[in-house]
Parts: C-alpha cells; sequence; structure tokens
C-alpha cells in the first residue's frame, strides 16, 4: 500500500506525518507559511515538486534516509529555514532545490551526492561550502545570488563551472578549483 499525502493546507505550526506514508506529492504543503517544523517518518522515499515551497515559517527539516528521490523546489522560498538533514539516500539536490533560502548559512552535503542542480542554493545565506569527493556536476546558477558565500571548495570529480554558478557572490573571497576543470561558462 502506498499512501500519498497531497493538498494540506492546514494552519497547524508542527506536523508528524503518519509512519506508513510512502511518498509526499507535488505542492503538498505549497504555501503553508504558519509551518515552523515537520516530522518526516522513515519509510518516505519520494517528496515532489514544491512539496514545502514558500513554506516561510520552517525552520528545520530532517529528510530521512529512506528517502532517495526530492524533486525541484522542493524546499524553494522557505526563508527561515536554518537547519537541514539531507538523506544519505540521495544522489542529487535537484534544481531550485533550496532557492531563495536566505537563512539557510550551513549545509552538509552527504557523500554519495553526485549533481547539484541547477539554481539548487540560488539565493541562500550560505557563508561557505564544501563539496563532497562523490559530486562530479554543479548546475548553472547553483549558487548564484549567495550573497553571504565566501568560500567554495570544489571536488577533483568537476570538470567544468557552469555559466552563472557563481553570479553575484559579492562577498566571495576564495574558490578553490580542481586541476581537472576544462571550461568554465560565461559569468560563472
Amino acid at each position: 500500500n502506498i499512501k500519498i499525502l497531497i493538498g494540506y493546507f492546514g494552519d497547524e505550526t508542527e506536523i508528524t506525518l503518519p509512519s506508513d506514508i510512502t511518498e509526499i506529492a507535488d505542492n503538498a504543503f505549497n504555501l503553508c507559511y504558519r509551518l515552523t517544523n515537520i516530522t518526516i517518518p522513515d519509510g518516505v522515499i519520494s517528496i515532489g515538486r514544491e512539496a514545502f515551497s514558500g513554506c516561510s515559517g520552517l525552520m528545520r527539516i530532517t529528510i530521512p534516509n529512506s528517502v532517495t528521490n526530492i524533486r525541484e523546489l522542493a524546499l524553494a522560498y522557505c526563508s527561515s529555514l536554518t537547519s537541514v538533514i539531507l538523506s544519505n539516500g540521495l544522489t542529487e539536490i535537484g534544481d531550485e532545490m533550496f532557492n531563495g533560502c536566505s537563512s539557510l548559512t550551513s549545509i552538509t552535503i552527504p557523500n554519495g551526492i553526485t549533481s547539484i542542480g541547477s539554481g539548487a542554493f540560488k539565493g541562500s545565506g550560505l557563508t561557505s561550502i564544501t563539496i563532497p569527493n562523490s559530486v562530479t556536476s554543479i548546475g548553472s546558477w547553483a549558487f548564484a545570488y549567495c550573497s553571504s558565500l565566501r568560500t567554495v571548495t570544489i571536488p577533483n570529480g568537476v570538470t567544468g563551472i557552469e555559466s552563472s554558478t557563481f553570479y553575484g557572490c559579492s562577498s566571495l573571497t576564495s574558490i578553490t578549483l580542481p586541476n581537472g576543470v576544462t571550461s568554465i561558462g560565461d559569468d560563472a
């Protein structure tokens, strides 16, 4: 039995999902601005597009290790988000996943992540980022407009920096590029 949670529009500030949920559907909690904390049970395997997008009050979220797929914009525009623990089961950080998460100053990207999508951290509050050696691909605009970002270390497996990857990072003072980088895109 697969249980799917869709279309939640409640006024609660904290939610604990039932233990038999396996999928959180597209837009399930989209724009639930009063939501501050949600407990996702182990057993959830997929989080849909824009599932928590616009939850401006959401402060922390733990993605259990059972989650292997998070679609684009899942946590975008969660402007109060300060703490994220990502699943070790993930292989990618999707397009615009943390776009506009202006209070997110740090995050640990698990080993096993192989790609960081376009605009993944665009406009976030990151101050530094160490990308694990498992990452081989970083999308365009991935860290654009991260105005507090000061230091970046790119792993050896990355061979190209896409266009606008660090566009508008006005505080960037140090970036470590591996010897294998063979291309750097426009406005990178």
